[in-house]
């Protein structure tokens, strides 16, 4: 292979993968019941299956964890906001309502003219849920390219 450079996975440098947000909560099953109502999977715990101390639970290109608070949780202190994407906005909002979650009105904000609903989970953690489909999604990679192409993306 003449000009072409050779893998050298030791050239790379190092980096973090997976990250996982890790949520202090009151209530570790009370957090997976949450969790599950907006499509989670509970993947593993530890602790007695009545009170686990800790768990970590999936959903299509995301996760969480979720640790039993040594103290009271002030979610506002946390300065945290956790943002999901669906594809039907309005049916899970539905599925909210019909499974006793206080969800408000779908609103529609210049940055997410799709939509979206905020909400707090049971600890007062934020929870930003915002309409992305195909278009939304085919229209964000459309605009980076054209960032890129522009020179306006900074250079990692």
């Amino acid at each position: 292979m003449t000009g072409a450079q050779e893998y050298n996975p030791a050239a790379m440098p190092p980096k973090a993968g997976y990250s996982t947000p890790m949520l202090h909560v009151a209530d570790v099953l009370r957090s997976i019941r949450f969790y599950r109502l907006l499509g989670f999977d509970l993947i593993d715990t530890e602790g007695p299956a009545t009170c686990p101390g800790w768990a970590r639970m999936h959903c299509e290109g995301g996760a969480l964890m979720f640790l039993l608070a040594e103290e009271p949780v002030d979610a506002s202190r946390q300065s945290i906001l956790l943002a999901m994407y669906t594809s039907d906005l309005p049916a899970l909002r539905e599925h909210l309502l019909a499974n006793g979650v206080n969800v408000p009105p779908i609103t529609y904000p210049g940055y997410m003219p799709s939509g979206q609903i905020t909400l707090s989970d049971p600890d007062g953690y934020i929870v930003g849920i915002n309409h992305w489909g195909d278009a939304q999604h085919s229209a964000w990679l459309k605009a980076i390219e054209q960032k890129k192409n522009s020179g306006s993306l900074p250079h990692s």
